[in-house]
């Protein structure tokens, strides 16, 4: 049986797990991470995977390939991890790196690319060559697939529509230089960011966790949100209303049959059926197969994304 390393690298863990042709995750582990630099980072890469060989094994033979799903732009093609932080630049031959180290043949991919390939491989890719991948999560970005084929742009940055402004005005600055980026509203770093913003104009329950140490829980926003707290109501409101402009911003700019949205905060039933209700119909009539919610587990779409990649399909 042939099978497939994925590696899924996000901001406080690292994933790696052995996955067959199908999709089916046959044994994984789970690494905490956190890291300021891709040097640091591939040191946390080396030490776990040197761990997992050690102590998980593989399933039968050595895997085919390794995948590695990567923040920030990567060059797929070349094998070089360009860069994390936007202010600076530190490229990285991961993938010769890696597959020097274990004689294993790597491929790397971003995180939200790897994700849309596996959405291509064993999800909405098996009826659609034209849709669109959001995934909502600590952050905001999309793959974009068109005519069965990705895209990547010039400089491997394409999807970063996050920084789209969408029309709910909330005075958050982003990272990016702009204000009231979709990110700042309706990601989880955003949801935080715009609760501390507003606490003291409205009445509300939530738990605020000491700032820099740990985020509002989105869950609990939600609930209270439900529930008729004010400033939560507020905040999933604005949440809804901004990924529903995002998604009819990019229906109108590449046509897809399909828009699958991932990531535990639109997962949510409430949430998602909030987003539905802020859709035009009009602006969502070519959509034939409808927005929908990702059938791949999304605790593990990630490590299923980098072992996409590792199948090079």
């Amino acid at each position: 049986m042939e099978t497939y390393l994925g590696l899924d690298l996000g901001g406080t863990k690292l994933l790696i797990g052995e996955v067959d042709a199908y999709g089916n995750i046959l044994r994984y582990k789970r690494y905490d991470s956190g890291f300021f630099n891709q040097k640091a980072a591939f040191d946390i890469i080396r030490r776990s995977m040197d761990d997992y060989v050690a102590n998980v094994g593989w399933v039968g033979e050595k895997p085919v390939a390794m995948g590695v799903g990567l923040i920030g732009r990567v060059d797929p093609n070349r094998g070089i991890w360009l860069q994390i932080d936007p202010h600076r630049t530190e490229s990285i031959a991961l993938a010769d790196e890696l597959t020097a180290l274990y004689g294993i043949p790597c491929r790397i991919d971003n995180d939200v690319k790897s994700a849309t390939r596996a959405e291509r491989v064993w999800g909405v890719g098996q009826f659609s060559k034209d849709f669109v991948y959001i995934n909502v999560g600590t952050g905001i970005a999309v793959g974009t697939v068109v005519g069965g084929r990705q895209i990547r742009g010039s400089h491997f940055n394409a999807g970063e529509a996050g920084h789209m402004r969408v029309g709910v005005n909330v005075g958050v600055p982003c990272a990016c230089g702009r204000t009231d980026c979709v990110e700042t509203i309706a990601s989880g770093s955003g949801i935080d960011r715009c609760a501390r913003l507003l606490k003291d104009r409205y009445e509300t329950r939530l738990t605020f966790p000491p700032e820099g140490e740990k985020r509002v829980s989105v869950e609990e926003v939600v609930t209270l949100s439900q529930a008729g707290d004010p400033l939560c109501s507020v905040l999933v409101t604005n949440a809804a209303e901004g990924i529903a402009n995002l998604i009819m911003n990019m229906v109108r700019v590449t046509d897809p049959d399909t828009v699958v949205l991932g990531g535990s905060i639109v997962a949510n039933e409430y949430v998602f059926e909030r987003i539905q209700a802020c859709l035009n119909q009009n602006t969502m009539r070519f959509v034939t197969h409808g927005v929908v919610l990702t059938k791949l587990n999304p605790q593990f779409v990630g490590l299923l994304g980098a072992a996409a990649v590792a199948m090079n399909k």
